[in-house]
């Protein structure tokens, strides 16, 4: 437990002392968000807002990460998930910020798809996974092949959907650290007879929730620094790997249902349109809904963060219910 609190709070401490300085290099550099003239039209003040402020977060938590020497089977597929997805997310961030177009949505896919399949390839190789746990219904054989799949699809998504919901200041950022505590939580309880506990991939996630407390001091309302790709892509693949390793992929609905609910909302918007020529949303992401109705951005930010906080603790109080015998 003192490994965990020291790891949040160095991570912490890292990004908050380098923040002003790494802003000021990507001031210096151009690297300023460009806003959709689609999108919400209080959002044309925020051009110009240093984004791929996630690569920073990646870079301590990986330093530390090292330096902790946390390396072993359960920790270094989601490191190498955080920085493979991170590098798409930069060159994605940097295209963005000298154009004012992304990399191609057919690129981040291809990407993203070798990224989740390598990674559930390689869990199932080593960890021997061709189950999934279903919460308080038990564990579901599929296969390995399907195993693979399943857990590739989940990866590809919720990068994606981390992405989308990075679309108020605060608003990705705050969610995902529910996220990782509940998954935190998750590998440092000891299964008997089954799940060991997973100290090391307990302090990864502490690094993560760490890091992202730090990169919320500049990314509260009104944000000094934006996430970018670079960190919004990556935090999603990273969480699903954890989630992977600690066996409890499909818990993701529960835990991150904030993240399910934004991704969903654009499915849906877009399939109503094609098929009926009418929109559900006002706009989508959800998120952009609100605004539209009239909430506050600082509101919805505060109300996603507790609908994500409460997630987190049914989630984990899920997990105890199955592993214990509910």
């Amino acid at each position: 437990m003192q490994s965990i609190v020291v790891a949040l709070l160095a991570a912490f401490a890292g990004v908050v002392l380098l923040a002003p300085v790494y802003i000021g290099l990507l001031q210096r550099l151009g690297f300023g968000k460009r806003i959709r003239i689609e999108g919400p039209e209080g959002h044309v003040a925020k051009a110009g807002t240093p984004t791929m402020g996630g690569m920073l977060l990646v870079i301590v938590v990986m330093f530390l990460a090292m330096a902790m020497r946390i390396e072993d089977t359960s920790t270094l597929i989601p490191m190498l998930a955080l920085v493979g997805v991170a590098i798409l997310g930069a060159i994605d961030d940097f295209v963005n910020a000298h154009t004012g177009n992304g990399v191609r949505g057919r690129f981040k896919i291809v990407w993203q798809t070798t990224v989740g399949l390598l990674a559930a390839w390689y869990i199932q190789r080593h960890f021997g996974f061709t189950e999934v746990s279903i919460p308080l219904a038990g564990e579901l054989e599929i296969g390995s092949i399907a195993f693979v799949l399943f857990v590739a699809f989940v990866i590809v998504g919720l990068s994606n959907a981390v992405n989308l919901t990075d679309g108020l200041d605060g608003l990705a950022g705050g969610v995902a650290i529910f996220c990782f505590v509940a998954y935190l939580l998750i590998a440092l309880v000891a299964v008997p007879g089954g799940k060991p506990s997973q100290p090391n991939l307990a302090i990864f996630c502490a690094l993560i929730i760490g890091a992202l407390m730090g990169f919320l001091w500049f990314n509260v309302h009104p944000a000094q620094l934006f996430m970018g790709d670079a960190g919004a892509l990556s935090l999603g693949a990273t969480l699903a790997v954890v989630a992977t390793i600690t066996r409890q992929l499909p818990l993701l609905a529960v835990i991150g249902v904030v993240f399910l609910a934004v991704i969903m909302s654009v499915v849906l918007q877009v399939g109503s349109f094609r098929l009926r020529g009418r929109r559900i949303f006002r706009m989508a992401p959800l998120q952009h809904h609100f605004e539209l109705i009239g909430w506050a951005e600082e509101k919805i930010t505060v109300r996603f963060w507790i609908v994500g906080a409460l997630a987190g603790l049914l989630g984990f109080s899920l997990y105890l219910a199955s592993v214990n015998g509910f």
